[in-house]
């Protein structure tokens, strides 16, 4: 699971990842900006209805497919309670999730998002979004249902090193509640 508030850096380290490794990223954006580039006057609530879908969606592509896939999982999961997360684990049937938590200062995330607007496909939030898009920052914090890798996507990441956690992570289950720090 790469997880963190929206800018806070999970699509840059999923690819870098995925350009590693060849795993897919089944991203949550990704999933739903097809359906906005297809339904208008997208509100709110609509954009969080499809984001519902849309998270629903990645874990049932998990459920289907061949055991022993891997996938890298680019999405801000504090965005539905994490009992909604479990079932969907459950349904998918995931046995081993390790956390990649990726922060920057709220302010840098309030800026990332800024700079992305224009690219943004309408029905995703705008201008308005980015105060409370940076006190969310302020108070985010990892899932916890596994080993979390924090990672201050401020600073470069070499994919090596986090590749390295995530392998060392796997192969010591025992060490589900750590927390390290990159």
């Amino acid at each position: 699971m790469v997880n963190g508030v929206p800018a806070s850096g999970k699509s840059a380290i999923s690819h870098k990842i995925a350009g590693e490794t060849g795993w897919q990223v089944l991203s949550l954006d990704e999933i739903k900006n097809p359906f906005l580039e297809l339904i208008d006057d997208v509100d709110r609530p609509f954009n969080r209805l499809l984001g519902r879908a849309s998270y629903k969606s990645i874990f049932s592509i998990i459920r289907d497919a061949a055991p022993g896939t891997t996938f890298i999982v680019d999405a801000w999961f504090g965005f539905q309670p994490t009992d909604v997360l479990k079932e969907h684990i459950a349904m998918a049937g995931i046995t081993q999730i390790v956390e990649l938590w990726c922060h920057a200062p709220a302010e840098t995330i309030g800026e990332r998002y800024r700079s992305r607007l224009e690219n943004r496909l309408p029905g995703h939030p705008g201008a308005s979004y980015i105060p409370e898009l940076i006190e969310l920052a302020q108070r985010a914090k990892p899932i916890g249902l596994g080993p979390a890798l924090n990672i201050d996507t401020t600073q470069p990441k070499d994919a090596k090193t986090i590749l390295d956690w995530v392998e060392n992570a796997f192969e010591n289950p025992e060490e589900l509640s750590r927390t390290d720090f990159l």
